[in-house]
């Protein structure tokens, strides 16, 4: 298991342990962290499941791939560095620590 620290924009702290396998969006949406919509499932086709990765994480995750970075671009107040869409990120064990912050809301 991987402990994933969600973040909500009020301040409130989830800390979750997320399957390997699953996506980080995953892990939010089976345990009810509000704030990640999910609107598409998963299929990178809305920007509803954006997060601001904690600066210490943006270089440890796998980089974005052309159709993430163009649904961030549809995101609420996307930031260049730290926006990621979590539906985009699969856990592993080397995601143990994580910790993301969710924006004011989702658009």
């Amino acid at each position: 298991m991987a402990k994933i620290t969600y973040i909500e924009h009020n301040g409130t702290q989830h800390e979750i342990d997320v399957k390997p396998g699953l996506t980080v969006m995953e892990g939010a949406r089976d345990n009810g962290v509000p704030g990640i919509d999910a609107d598409c499932g998963g299929a990178c086709a809305c920007s509803t499941c954006h997060v601001y990765v904690a600066p210490d994480w943006v270089d440890k995750l796998p980089a974005k791939d052309s159709m993430e970075e163009d649904m961030l671009d549809f995101a609420y107040e996307p930031d260049p560095m730290k926006s990621r869409l979590t539906c985009q990120i699969k856990v592993t064990e080397d995601l143990d620590g994580l910790v993301v912050q969710l924006p004011e809301k989702q658009i």
